[in-house]
């Protein structure tokens, strides 16, 4: 397999490809003033999404249920971790009027992990979900769920709500998962992909590039994937929030993206969103008709 360019981080600044427009527009005003109005969290903020700008410009962002403060200390992440507070039991209600209001076609929902929690947050998942569908029947809903823990039946409430995709990121290769997740499992997270795909869901996952992957751990991470009835992967760009969190170890090039989205199609995967700003859900209203 030809190698192609992977640019290291050592003492150089962001490439080119990786600079983003700021926040302007009408647009990204409204779906502000709907997200402070309601008292919402959207990953787009608390994960310094670069493309917030674009996605908000558009009228879409990626609601965060369950508070903003995760029980995880994953290394790459920027949302708060501690001891969240309990849960806002109307949560489901504010999220479903806010998607109506901003009158979206395709909502992204997503939430920090609460492992305290014996059912992690299902219940509330479940309704956000069910409220959304009464609320704007022909929207259409893709869930970017935790790891449960092998809590499967709080698997199976979080998904059995209607929405058309349920996404769970591996986020990185297994080899790393100690220094990146340390309290998840790979293998974990493939078996739940496994059980989302089995229950007749639509199923779909996410890597981060540039956290010091090699090419053929990523090639065998498609090959898992696949393995365990994964349909959509999404492949961007690692880049660090602040410097207390992972380093960034490679600026992954646009060309090596496009490979592995080329490598990916080979292996069987229905489709692959590749590129250095990709995120979850980026594009993600494309993903709702990829057959299952």
């Amino acid at each position: 397999m030809i190698e192609l360019p992977v640019i290291t981080s050592e003492r150089k600044k962001r490439p080119d490809w990786l600079r983003v427009k700021l926040p302007v527009g009408p647009e990204y005003r409204k779906v502000r003033t709907i997200v402070d109005t309601n008292k919402l969290h959207t990953i787009c903020e608390s994960g310094n999404c670069p493309n917030m700008g674009e996605c908000w410009g558009e009228g879409t962002a990626t609601f965060m249920i369950l508070g903003n403060v995760c029980t995880r200390s994953c290394s790459f992440c920027a949302v708060a971790t501690g001891r969240p507070n309990e849960y806002d039991v109307d949560e489901p209600r504010r999220v479903a009027e806010a998607i109506k209001t901003m009158g979206v076609k395709h909502a992204v929902i997503t939430s920090v992990n609460r492992d305290e929690l014996k059912d992690r947050g299902a219940e509330i998942w479940h309704q956000t979900v069910v409220l959304t569908k009464e609320l704007s029947p022909s929207t259409t809903i893709e869930t970017l769920i935790p790891d449960t823990k092998s809590n499967w039946e709080a698997l199976e409430r979080m998904i059995s709500a209607g929405q058309e995709v349920v996404s769970h990121n591996v986020e990185t290769v297994a080899r790393l998962y100690r220094a990146v997740r340390p309290q998840a499992r790979y293998e974990r997270s493939l078996e739940q992909i496994r059980r989302t795909k089995e229950f007749g869901k639509r199923t779909k996952s996410g890597i981060m590039l540039g956290l010091g992957e090699t090419q053929d751990e990523m090639l065998k991470a498609m090959d898992d994937l696949v393995a365990h009835g994964l349909d959509i992967l999404t492949l961007g760009q690692y880049l660090q929030p602040t410097k207390m969190h992972h380093e960034v170890i490679e600026w992954i090039h646009p060309d090596t993206f496009a490979m592995y989205r080329e490598e990916g199609l080979k292996r069987g995967l229905k489709y692959v969103e590749s590129g250095p700003l990709v995120r979850s859900s980026y594009h993600s209203e494309r993903h709702v008709n990829v057959p299952i």
